[in-house]
Parts: structure tokens; C-alpha cells; sequence
């Protein structure tokens, strides 16, 4: 089981009051919520292995080499420069972060992240890596492109906490958007995506993204047939994408997540009790997160 950590401690942080609070008056909800899904998570599904993926670099800068205006509004949301006070970053999350990685490591929870690379890439790398059956937990459609039947590698989004997980599957993509999980990439970067300022191909929307795909089979295809007088795409198709060419032939690796990171040594398995006993309660009592601690213990060490 790998986890998209910032994914499901940005879900903890908006899903539990910030009345949660340390004996300081901290806020610790994002903390207390995420140690709360990872035991229900590992309640429910029972993992051989977990792995807390994590953001060393959340925007890298090869991708921003390729395509400038990758998360650009993140970094805008994030020095608050020009941007409304309702979309600034919430200040009470960023301080929660390091105790969080503190809990993780003194519980002996795997914790990977690689200067460089979001926790997207980690996540592709052990993917691809693994020997058996998959489950990705994330609240960001880009790792539905991981999805594969035959390895077994599946997509868990959180629909409701993580007590309501959405199993995707590839007939689930094929029903949703009509393109497996490979297929998923070109569909994201012809639809583009604002969030993570991916500009998509200008008039090409989801719908047209998948009926482009489903005529012309991928994207090399779909550019193939801009080459071609016969192929049967409209003349503002054919228009639009021959003017973002240059946009396509770098999108691909922008939105693909990368498969060959540098991984560095770690003990995927879950731990047979907390890695430092000693570090774990004072952390606890220095947060106030003995409930949360207490629960989690019981759940890895019945």
C-alpha cells in the first residue's frame, strides 16, 4: 500500500476541526486525521507493506524546464502574491507537516521522498518495482495512469475519509473515460488541467479528449492523423492541435509520473512495534495526540 501522504493529510486538515489542538494550542487536526486513515486504512486492507510517499519537491524543476506554468498558481497561492485571501495556503497546515514525518518515523512507518521528485514519482518507481498486487490511496487523478488489471495495481480514492474508498480499476476508467491507465496520460494532457497549470490542448475538453483517443488510439496517433488530409477530425481540431504541437511533445513526460527514481534504502514492511518507543510518547504528549498514537498502536500490533 503506498500512500500519496500530502494528498491524505490535506483531506485530514479540511476533514477534522482545528479545534484538535495540541496542550499549546497548536493545531494538530491534519496529524491526528492522518494517523487516524492510515489505521483505518490498515484495519480494512491489512498490507503486507506500506509506504508513506512524500513530496521531497513538489514542483520539480525539470518539469518546470519543460513546461513553465507547471503549478505556477501553487507557488502564487503559496507566497500569497496576488492571490486572494480564500485561496492562500492555510498557515495552521504548514507547521503540522514536520510533526507529521516525526510521528511516521518514530512509529517506524516507511517514509520515502527524493530531492528532485514529487511523491507522484516515488509512487511510480515502487510501482513499478513491485513483486505483487498494488494499492495506490491518493486523491489526485494523475496516478489513475497506474492502474493495471494484470499486475494488479490499483487506485484507492478517498471519497468519504478513507472509510469510503472508490477501487479503480481499469473497467472503472473505461466506464469513467473511456481509456485505460496508460491511456489516462494523454487524456490529461489533451484536457489539460488548471490546478496544476497544464494548459491541455485550447477547445479540446474531456469529452473530445476520449473520442479522440478511442478513433485514433493514442496520442501519436492522434498527431499522426493532424498529418493527415483523410483522417476525420474537424478542421478546429486539426487547427488546435497542430498549433500546440509544442505544448505536446513535452506534456508527456510533465504529466507521466517517473518510473526510475532513485530510491534509497527502506523497510517497506509494517512495523512489528514502534521503531523509538520513547520518541513516539514524548511526541505524543508534547501534541496532544495520545488518542490518535493509542489507536494507530493497537491497529499495527493487535
Amino acid at each position: 500500500m503506498l500512500l500519496d501522504t500530502a494528498s491524505l493529510y490535506f483531506r485530514a486538515y479540511f476533514g477534522v476541526p482545528d479545534s484538535v489542538r495540541a496542550p499549546d494550542g497548536t493545531p494538530v487536526n491534519a496529524v491526528r486525521g492522518l494517523l487516524d486513515f492510515i489505521g483505518r486504512l490498515v484495519q480494512d486492507h491489512r498490507p503486507d507493506d506500506l509506504v508513506a510517499c512524500w513530496d521531497a519537491d513538489w514542483r520539480p524543476q525539470w518539469r518546470v524546464d519543460l513546461i513553465p506554468s507547471y503549478k505556477a498558481h501553487r507557488v502564487a497561492v503559496e507566497t500569497g502574491e496576488g492571490v486572494p485571501d480564500e485561496e492562500e495556503t492555510p498557515d495552521t497546515l504548514a507547521p503540522q507537516v514536520p510533526v507529521i514525518a516525526d510521528v511516521l518515523d518514530a512509529f517506524g512507518i516507511a517514509r520515502v521522498g527524493v530531492e528532485g521528485y514529487e511523491a507522484d514519482d516515488v509512487i511510480g518507481t515502487l510501482t513499478g518495482r513491485a513483486a505483487g498486487p498494488v494499492d495506490i490511496v491518493t486523491g489526485d487523478r494523475d496516478l489513475y495512469q497506474l492502474v493495471d488489471d494484470a499486475r494488479g495495481v490499483r487506485v484507492l480514492y478517498p471519497l468519504k475519509g478513507v472509510g469510503t474508498l472508490q477501487a479503480t480499476d481499469e473497467a472503472w476508467l473505461r466506464e469513467k473515460y473511456g481509456v485505460d491507465g496508460p491511456g489516462y496520460v494523454d487524456l490529461a494532457l489533451l484536457r489539460g488541467d488548471p490546478s496544476d497549470g497544464l494548459p491541455g490542448v485550447p477547445g479540446i475538453g474531456e469529452k473530445t479528449a476520449a473520442k479522440l483517443l478511442d478513433a485514433f488510439g493514442d496520442l501519436a496517433g492522434i498527431m499522426a492523423a493532424v498529418d493527415d488530409p483523410a483522417a476525420r477530425l474537424t478542421p478546429s481540431q486539426r487547427k488546435r492541435l497542430d498549433e500546440a504541437r509544442a505544448y505536446v511533445a513535452v506534456a508527456p513526460k510533465v504529466v507521466r509520473v517517473a518510473g526510475d527514481v532513485p530510491l534509497p534504502d527502506f523497510d517497506p514492511a509494517l512495523p512489528a512495534g514502534p521503531r523509538d518507543p520513547a520518541a513516539l510518547e514524548a511526541l505524543a504528549v508534547r501534541w496532544g495526540l495520545g488518542g490518535a498514537v493509542g489507536r494507530l498502536l493497537d491497529v499495527l500490533h493487535p
